[in-house]
């Protein structure tokens, strides 16, 4: 019989797990807030529930994919404490956390769920939902090895790299950080070539060819830019997803003084960009901070 496996989350990266998982032949439960979404997936042969708690109650193994810490703490725990899907698992049972949160956000949180008699692996994702879909995304995860020997079948589904970076929670969490704190300074660098160069009247497109083939690319210029030079700023990742992810970076290098200027600097890009009205839009979007250019209009 196939395994029964939740995925609470069914956004970009969740829905390309929930995909893969059942290409891979498990039984695979969602919830999502979002009753279209879900309904869809139902359609492609998934089983939707309504609560986590109900999906908690069929799993043996869930796989949590929502934005952030206070989220997690709403799916695994309920508004009561006790109406979530943790409450509702068998003893023995497997949470694998994915959001991106604060490395001692996951430590306490993996206290909680061994508490309750279960398992768990601190397991943010990257690489974006073309790779979720494929089965291929990179998961940083870290937890004891009774978790890992319990999913090891559902990692091979829906993970093309699974670095288990140590036995200790929060580890895959303050990797993950490091990885946004790279990944937004680079969007924030490539928003701001791309506006130096329509400010100087270079031809977008060959300005993106060029840069693509020179020492300047980075994975997030060759991927973003094309979103801006469609005009295209419907959200995979979206502004405020960089607002909340740096804003973690920046906390975690607070707490010893640690010096963070780019990171710092791309920070406050992205909180522009967001107080402009741009929050919900694509992370690319954060070219729209820059005065006096013209931007491609949509295609």
């Amino acid at each position: 019989m196939s395994r029964n496996v939740g995925v609470i989350g069914l956004g970009a990266m969740g829905l390309g797990v929930a995909r893969s998982l059942l290409r891979a032949g498990f039984k695979v439960h969602a919830c999502d807030l979002r009753r279209e979404v879900l309904q869809a997936f139902v359609a492609e042969g998934g089983v939707g529930c309504a609560t986590p708690a109900e999906l908690g109650a069929h799993c043996e193994v869930v796989i949590t994919l929502v934005v952030n810490a206070a989220q997690t703490e709403t799916v695994l725990f309920g508004e009561r404490g006790d109406d979530g899907a943790l409450a509702a698992m068998k003893p023995g049972g497997v949470v694998i956390a994915s959001a991106t949160v604060a490395p001692e956000f996951a430590v306490e949180l993996g206290k909680r769920v061994e508490a309750a008699g279960l398992k768990m692996l601190d397991a943010p994702v990257s690489g974006g939902a073309a790779r979720a879909a494929s089965g291929e995304m990179t998961m940083m995860t870290s937890g004891p090895a009774a978790a890992y020997a319990a999913c090891e079948d559902v990692l091979a589904a829906i993970a093309g790299k699974v670095y288990r970076l140590g036995a200790t929670h929060g580890v895959g969490s303050k990797v993950k950080i490091i990885n946004q704190l790279l990944a937004g300074v680079h969007i924030a660098a490539a928003a701001e070539a791309l506006a130096l160069g329509l400010r100087e009247g270079v031809e977008p497109n060959a300005l993106y060819e060029v840069i693509t083939h020179s020492a300047g690319n980075s994975w997030m210029f060759e991927n973003r830019v094309p979103h801006i030079l469609a005009g295209d700023y419907t959200p995979l990742s979206a502004v405020d997803i960089f607002v909340k992810d740096l804003g973690l970076v920046l906390d975690t290098a607070r707490r010893t003084k640690f010096p963070l200027p780019l990171s710092a600097a791309a920070h406050q890009m992205f909180m522009m960009a967001s107080t402009a009205g741009h929050g919900g839009e694509d992370d690319s979007a954060v070219v729209k901070i820059f005065p006096g250019i013209e931007l491609p209009a949509k295609q």
